[in-house]
């Protein structure tokens, strides 16, 4: 038996890389998949249909059951196609990883607005559009009732919750989907639904060409050595927090070859309350103290 037997799960941007390893893993679990992707570059550009539908055939090929989407998981209207065809072709959804990105790297100083939108479009949004879509959809099938027991995984990075130079633009839409996370968290489960976020460091088409990253995350040249960086190795995280008996919710977990961590969101490191409004001097004394 598989964790995910009878779960329908969903995952955007599961045309190449770390999707298409949650893709291959879901399926291999139980689960009937929802392959999304439209194919495009890693900087959105030059759409390719059939990239979703090799990982269909892929799937399939290994006995599994899935289905492909060129949804734009950046548009409600998309989101709303996407799970249309989830509940046409499978009757229910269950899981939905919002793994579907774009990159255009930049230092800040010389990025273009249009640079900065179309990162936090193809990021925040393309988490966003699927997140309220199927929200709505199993909070209707709740109070019907019906309840999912459902589970979204978003996908954040380190460039977010940690930073990273030239990636302004990326690290402000993930940081922006590990807050959508906690909160949603917070809000969907009155309605039985989990929702978790999973930072990958792997080697993917976002850092094969990053100068000093690509040569850190290279395959060994011996094919016995672990290849820690391998996309599929963030894959058994995502699995777990689908499966219905995952008790995660509102956390963030980095996975990196066998490495899982658990983030600890922002918080306070000390306090101090002066009784009364401080004068800029008094202030500049105590900051300068505390270093």
């Amino acid at each position: 038996m598989g964790h995910l037997d009878g779960r329908v799960v969903v995952v955007t941007g599961a045309g190449r890389g770390i999707g298409r390893e949650h893709a291959l893993l879901a399926a291999a679990e139980g689960a009937r998949v929802v392959v999304d992707d439209n194919g495009v570059d890693a900087d959105g550009t030059n759409p390719d249909p059939g990239v979703a539908r090799a990982v269909v055939e892929e799937i399939t090929a290994r006995g599994g059951v899935a289905v492909a989407s060129t949804a734009d998981a950046a548009s409600v209207a998309g989101a709303r196609e996407l799970l249309a065809l989830a509940l046409d072709e499978f009757g229910a959804v269950h899981g939905l990883v919002n793994n579907a990105g774009v990159l255009r790297d930049r230092m800040f100083f010389g990025m273009s607005e249009e640079d900065w939108d179309a990162v936090v479009h193809g990021q925040l949004r393309a988490t966003f559009a699927p997140a309220r879509v199927f929200a709505e959809h199993w909070r209707a099938e709740s109070k019907a009732g019906r309840p999912a027991a459902a589970s979204m995984v978003n996908v954040t990075s380190t460039s977010g919750l940690i930073g990273a130079v030239g990636q302004t633009n990326y690290g402000a839409a993930k940081a922006g989907i590990a807050a959508l996370t906690v909160i949603l968290a917070q809000e969907l489960s009155r309605i039985g639904v989990r929702v978790n976020a999973v930072c990958p460091v792997a080697r993917t088409r976002m850092t094969e060409h990053v100068p000093g990253i690509a040569e850190l995350v290279a395959a060994p040249a011996d094919p016995a050595e672990f290849d820690v960086y391998h996309p599929g190795n963030v894959s058994p995280v995502v699995a777990w927090l689908l499966a219905e008996g995952c008790p995660a919710t509102g956390e963030v977990f980095y996975a990196k070859g066998g490495e899982i961590r658990k983030f600890r969101g922002w918080s306070y490191e000390w306090t101090v309350d002066h009784g009364s409004r401080w004068t800029v001097a008094e202030l500049d004394e105590e900051m300068r103290a505390r270093g």
